[in-house]
This record gives structure tokens, C-alpha cells and sequence, in this order.
């Protein structure tokens, strides 16, 4: 199924993860933080990119298990969540709350399974 990227016509790349995980659009929710993961990167922002790596992952194990049917995956992916997230306490992002949104979203979705 080709899904009509027009959807996610949110503000920011975390709003528009946001929107993705909550629609079950694992797969594209990957996407939508990859630039800022490699902006931060780059600026040597390291734990900020670390975080998000962290929420990419975590979307990603859910793809792995939901539309992949991949448990083992899933479980593997899972592991680089919750290894990463705790740093979301260490770093400063504007509209902070909206990456504790995420989290708790993606820990929601996890405990279903």
C-alpha cells in the first residue's frame, strides 16, 4: 500500500511522529525524525540525537512486529528504545513535553503486544 505523504502535515518532525505512531504508520513515523537525528549528529548535539534514535527505534520494532511479523526483530530493536530513552532526561528540546509524549505512546503500544 503507497501511503500519501500529504498526511503528515504537522508542524514539526516530532508532531508528525507523533501522528504517525498514534495511526500505526511505524514504518514512516522511522522517516519523519531521521533529518533532525542526523542534524544533531552533526552539531555533536549527541545525546539529543541519541534520543531520537531511541524513538525511531522504538517505532521501528513496533513495524518489526505489527507489519513485518518479525518477533525476534522486534525484540532486538526494542532493547536500543530502552536503552536510549532515559536520556531524554539529560537533554533540553523545545516543546520537550511532546518528546515525552512520544515515549509514553511508544511504551503504551509495547505493553499491548
Amino acid at each position: 500500500m503507497k501511503i500519501d505523504y500529504n498526511i503528515f502535515n504537522q508542524k514539526t518532525a516530532i508532531d508528525r511522529f507523533i501522528f504517525a505512531i498514534k495511526n500505526g504508520y511505524f514504518v514512516e513515523a522511522h522517516e519523519l525524525l531521521e533529518d533532525d537525528w542526523n542534524y544533531y549528529k552533526k552539531q555533536g548535539e549527541i545525546n539529543k540525537a541519541l534520543v531520537l534514535k531511541g524513538l525511531i527505534n522504538g517505532a521501528t520494532a513496533l513495524a518489526l512486529f505489527h507489519i513485518k511479523k518479525k518477533e525476534e526483530g522486534y525484540k532486538k530493536v526494542w532493547l536500543a528504545f530502552e536503552k536510549y530513552i532515559p536520556l531524554l532526561e539529560e537533554v533540553d528540546f523545545e516543546e520537550k513535553e511532546k518528546y515525552y509524549e512520544a515515549k509514553e505512546f511508544l511504551i503504551k503500544l509495547n505493553k499491548m503486544i
